[in-house]
């Protein structure tokens, strides 16, 4: 092999593992690699102004394209902004290769300005972290950290890069890369147990995770839930569209909050999780989610989420695509004829009953449609029906969300990505990445404005690179959210009307005066038709936009 440099290298091990653009935010530990960037034309350089926008757009881009994306950030300090968004990233299981680069080796014992023990401030976030030591080291490191990064169960990883390995220069074999592939199949006695169960159940319930969108299942669990007559949640977080929305048997989101799951799985006797969460909650609760009596099918391919919080008489470990046929598989198999047409008829008069839970929704919305200030209800629904269908939505809105899921379509595995992690500031710079892996489609990120303001800075990067990602700022200058749990305690909150650091008023935050100072468009309304027309615009024109729209601002029930 001929020599070459350690950052040179690094370029080269990137690109053998499918890598074409890395995230970044540069320092001084970071100048070798910027300097080998500028002679390397197969490589794109995403800057953000931000780390913590740096992470959450290689987050989107790695959930969207379900390659490996890389981000780079600049030593302690930088790492330490993204590690909240880095946190998002290993919740939604996105395969990430972190990097940030590090003080020269000689130099470290002294401490220096910025050094720290990189590593072991990542090790909680991620599924494996080193420090590569010597030039020699780094293929295998990349490699390894690659590999990892994609085997399943996917998560982020992280690398840190001294400055001298970087500017080394060795006789370097590069070697290649290492896949494991995803496709395990469930254990057949396993699958036995669960079709047996299934085939008994008088009122079995599906829960669909994020590993039905991520393993591209969609069709597999549909046959299933067909087959059964159940219907089918989406996990209470989910970051995808984890179940087709406008399908006849999906009956929305399931919630976080324990009484009201409890109320949901009260009506049923069997639970078949497929990558599902059980559960995740908001808040503590003295009501257990789960009924004791109810039994549970549990399939993931994270044998860590399998019986974690509830037993599961059936516990499956696998890909949801190959191991779902067998299920239904042997779940024929095991169905008598008396059971099959109990499973119609439960299916006809779940269809019947989701149909009219909808129409009652959007009725609830077109009824809203009128009032003023804009209903986040209204909009969601008038923003449904006019997305084309094959929009991408990203979703951080956190108290206006309620009813996204059926009034917004998303029926393929990519057309929705939400905040898995809950560390707001996601949504912005996400819908970037997502933009940068699937161009050709559109996408609108909705995001509210207490959210926006944490990575306001993506906008830059948006409008530098043309990535024509639509940001519509859902403003009820508060973190509404906050609000709404603290009423709900009835102490002296509610009693005074004071909410204490929950407004953004005083004074408000002008969204587009500020994206305009970024560089991108921006226009803002608080009238519903206005509203829908200028996001129908936007979209239009395939450049960065940015649409304020003001919402209603109460948050008592009424």
């Amino acid at each position: 092999m001929p020599v070459i440099s350690g950052k040179r290298a690094f370029l080269e091990l990137l690109k053998q593992e499918g890598v074409e653009i890395i995230f970044g935010n540069p320092g001084t530990t970071e100048l070798p690699l910027m300097d080998a960037l500028a002679a390397e034309p197969g490589l794109r350089y995403v800057l953000g102004l931000q780390e913590a926008a740096v992470m959450a757009m290689a987050d989107g881009y790695a959930q969207a394209s379900g390659r490996l994306a890389v981000a780079n950030v600049h030593v302690a300090p930088g790492l330490g902004n993204a590690l909240g968004m880095l946190y998002d990233a290993q919740k939604a299981q996105a395969p990430i290769l972190l990097t940030a680069g590090q003080h020269d080796q000689s130099f470290t014992f002294s401490e220096p300005v910025l050094w720290a023990d990189l590593p072991t401030i990542a090790r909680p976030f991620v599924k494996w972290a080193a420090e590569v030591r010597r030039l020699e080291d780094l293929p295998r490191a990349v490699h390894r950290a690659a590999k990892t990064a994609l085997a399943p169960p996917t998560g982020p990883v992280f690398l840190s890069l001294p400055v001298d390995v970087l500017n080394a220069e060795a006789d370097l074999d590069l070697g290649s890369p290492t896949r494991v592939a995803p496709g395990l199949r469930g254990d057949r006695a396993a699958i036995a147990t669960a079709a047996a169960l299934l085939a008994e159940a008088e009122r079995p319930v599906i829960i669909a995770g994020d590993a039905v969108a991520q393993r591209r299942a969609h069709g597999e669990l549909a046959a299933l839930a067909e087959q059964l007559g159940a219907p089918v949640y989406a996990e209470g977080i989910a970051n995808t569209a984890s179940f087709p929305a406008s399908h006849p048997l999906f009956r929305g989101a399931m919630v976080r909050l324990a009484p009201a799951i409890r109320s949901v799985l009260d009506q049923h006797d069997l639970l078949l999780s497929v990558g599902g969460d059980l559960f995740t909650l908001s808040l503590p609760s003295e009501v257990d989610p789960l009924p004791p009596s109810l039994a549970i099918i549990h399939l993931d391919l994270d044998a860590w989420e399998i019986g974690k919080n509830y037993a599961a008489k059936a516990a499956i470990l696998g890909d949801p695509k190959a191991s779902l046929p067998e299920l239904s598989a042997a779940l024929a198999e095991r169905m008598s004829a008396e059971q099959r047409a109990r499973a119609q008829t439960r299916g006809a008069a779940t269809r019947h009953a989701i149909a009219g839970e909808r129409a009652a929704l959007v009725a609830r919305a077109r009824a809203e449609a009128a009032k003023a200030p804009i209903r986040p209800l209204a909009l969601l629904q008038a923003l449904g029906a006019m997305l084309p269908a094959d929009a991408i939505v990203v979703e951080e809105t956190i108290s206006s969300a309620p009813g996204l899921r059926q009034l917004v379509r998303a029926d393929d595995p990519q057309a929705f990505f939400g905040l898995r992690g809950g560390g707001i500031g996601w949504g912005l710079p996400a819908a970037i990445g997502v933009k940068l892996a699937l161009p050709e489609r559109p996408v609108v990120a909705l995001i509210g404005d207490g959210s926006a303001m944490y990575t306001c800075q993506a906008l830059w990067t948006a409008a530098h690179d043309r990535v024509g990602v639509v940001f519509v700022i859902l403003n009820n200058r508060s973190y509404r959210i906050l609000k709404q749990r603290t009423n709900a305690m009835k102490g002296f909150a509610a009693q005074t009307d004071r909410y204490i650091g929950m407004d953004i008023t005083e004074p408000p935050i002008d969204y587009v005066g500020l994206a305009r100072s970024l560089g991108l468009r921006g226009a803002r309304s608080a009238v519903l038709a206005e509203a829908v027309e200028l996001v129908r615009s936007a979209l239009a024109e395939s450049e960065p936009a940015l649409i304020e729209i003001e919402l209603d601002r109460s948050y008592a029930p009424v």
